[in-house]
């Protein structure tokens, strides 16, 4: 080896040193880059026979450098952060919307409740009837509002997840071709680091869309979700698709298909932005609209039972002022038949016969023939009874509704099968439902039904209490409403008639408009006796037939304090159109405060209509914040991985600075050995 040869070596391994430099300084600020270092290794010694000497250097790789530990927590902290950010981006405008004044419920819900006490103070005031019916329909239109802003969420994420799933098949295909195109290449021997570095950072651009588990084989990376369902392997990329859910066509869910087969892979994907979205789906919106819808159904279901109980200004006794819970588009919304159900299976009718029962949660109806079924609580798919559809009593007690067949269909011709499965949606959409029916203000029923005056010729010291109807109307059964109503128009007027003290109590009978004995529905005249100068209550049955002809009754109270004298009597009467009574207006007044939502769930006592939306709004914004949190701490830990990866593959500028000037150096030292070596070679030939 001459020396000429020699320092042609040097040129050569300072000359490719030199152009990786440049190529590092080139590539400062290209994502995934990883810094390159030229590594050469002494040639082959030569034996002299005195001994050896070298023969120069030998340009032996171009190393990638590169630390597969930095590089996986990268992708970790990658896939957390992008999580967190779209979860906690959605989450904060959930808790805008709930708890702003100018959009969430509270605000609208105390109005509404603020005016009915207008009401309550002066019954026939016709402006205050009117500004109560103004504010409920603005109070069902801010439950309207909210639950189409928190339906367009839904469809949103719908086409984010379409979206962001057609980036992940672009990444995945691209990962697969880097696969395949890193084999080819070394093959040959050689270390395609540009390709290398391309396909991290694939796999690291992925993670931001959703999380993904890397393991190397024989040079390739297989790509994994969740729980091992493949995304990548080897050369071959198997596609995500957003499609309606089986289950839930409003909601998208996530499928990966592998030859013919096809796997959904939503409730086992987490991480990436994917992930964050499907997360507050399952955590806030979903619950969010449930539980205000639950709030909704309440509210209507408590102020139209109680202005059903009482009389409004035309003497008439009182409407719903909202919109019925059970209507029949309604009931027949509350459910949804799964894909690949029987064919004519249809959809099954869901009729809300508690709302005080009534909890936030979805649930899933599984047949096992074509009667017997088993309810689940979603998502956890916790069993909570079991039931026949040919009978709708048979629906586990608690739940605060009934299933039932459609209206079309009769047992036991049932058309299910077993497997057959339904989502029950009891609350989600009576929210957007909601509307106030009531137009005219003389239709608000003010007034209690029946209304007690003392005669004319009493003589005694006694006081009464005005009568208060105990027998409730069930809103949910006409012909029961109806047969009730007119029980009490044909019995009234009614007179309770007081006899003579005697041995410390004095006797009393209930009489009808013609003097005759009062009688309950098994025709046992209604009679008692009070202990004059104390408070006593009266509970007075008062007997009627219905329209099936069968013997009802109905019951109301009232307290006799004082002394009535002998023939003393009160009178009870249907209340009158006009009557200044607020009686009822105070009852529904006081839903403001009673504990209607969630009684008797896991022994609770409930909670009032604000204390119910209050709880919402608070739960909402503790996983709001939560978000906001772990948005702060991802991003630390990304800044942290990235740092670290950096550290070790990034390129500093300073550095290669450095090594430019040495390996200028090292390429001048070695142009200098050549020029010797041609100058001794001179030296010689000049000799001769």
């Amino acid at each position: 080896m001459s020396l000429i040869s020699i320092g042609l070596s040097g040129l050569t391994a300072s000359s490719a040193a030199m152009n990786t430099i440049g190529n590092n300084t080139a590539n400062v600020d290209t994502a995934g880059y990883s810094r390159q270092q030229v590594m050469t290794t002494a040639s082959a010694q030569q034996n002299l026979g005195a001994g050896y000497i070298g023969t120069g250097t030998t340009l032996s790789d171009v190393r990638r450098i590169y630390n597969s530990y930095l590089d996986t927590q990268l992708q970790t902290s990658t896939s957390l952060n992008a999580d967190a950010t779209a979860y906690s981006g959605q989450a904060s405008k959930t808790d805008t919307l709930l708890s702003d004044t100018a959009t969430g419920i509270s605000p609208a819900l105390a109005s509404f409740f603020t005016n009915l006490q207008g009401v309550s103070t002066s019954a026939t005031d016709t402006n205050a009837r009117s500004l109560f019916l103004q504010q409920a329909s603005a109070l069902g239109a801010r439950f309207n509002s909210i639950a189409a802003q928190l339906n367009t969420q839904s469809s949103t994420i719908n086409t984010q997840l379409t979206t962001l799933a057609d980036q992940v098949n672009n990444l995945s295909s691209s990962i697969a071709k880097l696969n395949k195109q890193i084999t080819s290449s070394t093959a040959t021997g050689a270390t395609p680091n540009s390709l290398l570095d391309a396909r991290n950072e694939s796999v690291r651009k992925l993670n931001e869309l959703v999380g993904a588990k890397v393991v190397e084989n024989n040079g390739n990376y297989d790509v994994y979700l969740g729980t091992g369902q493949a995304l990548v392997n080897g050369s071959t990329a198997n596609a995500m698709t957003a499609v309606p859910s089986a289950a839930d066509p409003a909601q998208y869910s996530l499928k990966v298909a592998s030859g013919s087969t096809t796997t959904d892979v939503t409730s086992v994907i987490t991480g990436g932005s994917i992930g964050g979205l499907l997360r507050y789906r399952n955590e806030v919106m979903t619950p969010a609209i449930n539980e205000l819808g639950r709030v909704a159904l309440v509210l209507s279901d408590q102020v139209n039972s109680q202005l059903n109980q009482g009389i409004d200004s035309n003497g008439a006794f009182g409407s719903n002022l909202f919109n019925s819970i059970n209507d029949l588009n309604q009931i027949t919304q509350r459910s949804i038949g799964k894909t690949g159900n029987t064919p004519g299976s249809s959809n099954l009718n869901v009729t809300i016969t508690d709302t005080s029962k009534l909890s936030a949660s979805d649930y899933s109806v599984t047949f096992s023939d074509n009667d017997n079924y088993t309810i689940r609580s979603l998502p956890d798919g916790t069993a909570v009874g079991v039931g026949k559809i040919s009978d709708p009593s048979t629906t586990p007690a608690g739940l605060g509704f009934q299933v039932s067949l459609p209206a079309a269909t009769v047992p036991p011709s049932t058309p299910f099968a077993n497997g057959d499965s339904f989502t029950l949606t009891p609350t989600r959409n009576a929210a957007a439902a909601l509307t106030t029916v009531i137009t005219d203000p003389k239709n608000l029923a003010a007034a209690a039904p029946l209304t007690a005056t003392a005669g004319a010729s009493n003589k005694g010291s006694g006081t009464y209490t005005q009568p208060t109807l105990t027998t409730k109307a069930n809103i949910y059964d006409a012909a029961g409403t109806a047969d009730l109503r007119n029980g009490i128009k044909d019995t009234a007027p009614l007179k309770l008639l007081f006899g003579p003290v005697t041995s410390g109590s004095q006797s009393y009978q209930l009489l009808d408009a013609k003097g005759a004995a009062v009688l309950d529905k098994n025709g046992v005249a209604v009679t008692g006796t009070i202990v004059p100068g104390q408070s006593n209550v009266l509970k007075l049955p008062v007997g009627y037939t219905d329209s099936a002809g069968a013997a009802q009754d109905y019951t109301f109270e009232m307290t006799i304090a004082g002394a009535p004298s002998d023939k003393d009597t009160y009178n009870i009467a249907l209340t009158g159109a006009g009557s200044a009574d607020n009686r009822n207006a105070i009852a529904t007044t006081a839903l403001q405060t009673k504990q209607t939502v969630g009684v008797g769930a896991n022994g609770s006592t409930g909670l009032s209509l604000a204390g119910a939306y209050g709880s919402l709004v608070s739960s909402v914004g503790t996983y709001a914040a939560q978000g906001k949190t772990d948005t702060t701490a991802t991003a630390a830990l990304l800044t942290q991985s990235k740092s670290a990866r950096d550290g070790v593959s990034g390129v500093s500028l300073d550095e290669e600075a450095a090594n430019l000037v040495k390996y200028q150096q090292y390429y001048t030292a070695s142009s200098q050995i050549i020029k010797a070596a041609q100058a001794i070679f001179s030296t010689l030939i000049n000799s001769l």
